[in-house]
């Protein structure tokens, strides 16, 4: 450690006099905190095009109902909630073929189970990324203190070898040290929030394509009835 730098603690300083253990757990908690903003935005548009695209579809079914109008949306549509349209009229178109051998209460609880499934297809997939966040958030900080105790460490170690306790000495092993945990908390925070944020949003949007769900069983019971 060199006394030349002693006296410049700007975080580049800092970083241009740890050693490689410090400045790979550095880089890699920038590289995490990169990731994480990305994953983020990604995030963010992926949300308001699931829930623009699933609020016009919503809004031209419900319109339209269940006609062959209707229908003329689902090849330019792909949004959450067409894609609960298109397995629940799958399965309906299924169960109507062979009318003379139609078991209307079997044919509701296929329909129930496509629409379940497709529920949970929907929300596995905006939520795919969503782990990072939670591992990047639980992991960071402890590989930050890792750095943090490794750059003490070093910090006593250049005591021992200049038998120097004076602030020059020391202070600049103990920056280093913290800049690392600083680093891993950076790249943390944002990461916990924005999981707990977006876990909400899904968590809400699942019960909205859970009511869609219920609206569509509802017509195609009716629908079935009316055979």
């Amino acid at each position: 450690m060199t006394t030349d730098a002693v006296t410049d603690f700007s975080p580049i300083a800092l970083f241009a006099q740890a050693d490689i253990v410090v400045k790979v757990i550095m880089l890699g908690l920038l590289a995490a905190s990169i990731w994480t903003w990305a994953i983020i935005v990604a995030q963010i548009l992926k949300n308001r095009r699931a829930h623009a695209t699933s609020d016009l579809f919503e809004a031209e079914i419900r319109e339209a109902g269940f006609t062959g109008e209707s229908s003329k949306h689902l090849a330019r549509d792909a949004s959450p909630a067409a894609a609960l349209f298109k397995a629940a009229m799958a399965e309906w178109s299924k169960s109507v073929r062979a009318r003379a051998s139609l078991d209307k209460d079997a044919a509701r609880e296929r329909i129930a189970d496509v629409l379940e499934g497709a529920i949970e297809g929907e929300v596995d997939r905006l939520s795919e990324r969503l782990n990072y966040l939670a591992t990047i958030g639980s992991i960071a900080p402890f590989v930050g203190l890792f750095g943090t105790v490794w750059g003490i460490m070093r910090s006593f170690t250049s005591i021992a070898a200049s038998q120097n306790t004076s602030l020059s000495v020391v202070a600049p092993g103990i920056a280093e040290a913290l800049l690392a945990t600083a680093i891993g908390l950076f790249a943390a925070i944002p990461a916990v929030i924005a999981y707990n944020r977006f876990g909400h949003s899904l968590n809400r949007f699942e019960a909205r394509l859970v009511r869609f769900a219920r609206y569509l069983r509802g017509n195609l019971s009716r629908e079935l009835d009316a055979l």
